[in-house]
């Protein structure tokens, strides 16, 4: 089993949201090492950190509760669709001519949600969490592989 973390703005989906859907295809990511994630290192049962970015004072940055992978790569129908916030012509192009799918994602289904979010701020103070890729500077990708050891140090700090 491999572990991830997604990320995604809590008040666009958040953690309860996927609580209350069960279960989602991951769409809209159109950075090629995210893609590349889902469509070569997500495997089904994978489980995964869902981080909420662009935190408020009522709802700050952190990991907000546990997803599992609940599929296998497909394609992304939403960079298809041009009434799609994440439509992307040259992905409709290469459909058209028959190409491999530019953009992919996985399906994701809810866990559970953190009585207490692990904050940003507590994962930054946290030494043993310091190499987790999601502190680095400049780390940006909205779908990344977590170690083992910092998946199961965040579900220590949620508790």
């Amino acid at each position: 089993m491999k572990y991830w973390l997604i990320k995604s703005e809590g008040d666009c989906y958040s953690i309860g949201d996927l609580k209350r859907d069960k279960r989602t295809a991951w769409t809209g990511i159109r950075n090629f090492t995210a893609r590349n994630f889902m469509r070569d290192g997500m495997k089904k049962g994978d489980l995964i950190l869902f981080y909420h970015s662009n935190g408020t004072p009522a709802a700050p940055t952190g990991v907000y509760g546990v997803a599992k992978v609940m599929s296998a790569a497909h394609i992304d129908e939403t960079a298809l669709d041009p009434k799609d916030e994440h439509y992307d012509p040259t992905a409709a192009k290469y459909a058209q001519e028959g190409k491999e799918p530019m953009w992919m994602c996985v399906d994701v289904g809810f866990v559970a949600a953190f009585a207490h979010p692990v904050l940003l701020e507590a994962m930054k103070r946290d030494s043993k969490l310091a190499a987790m890729l999601v502190l680095q500077r400049g780390q940006r990708l909205s779908v990344m592989p977590v170690a083992g050891h910092h998946f199961r140090r965040v579900l220590e700090l949620s508790t």
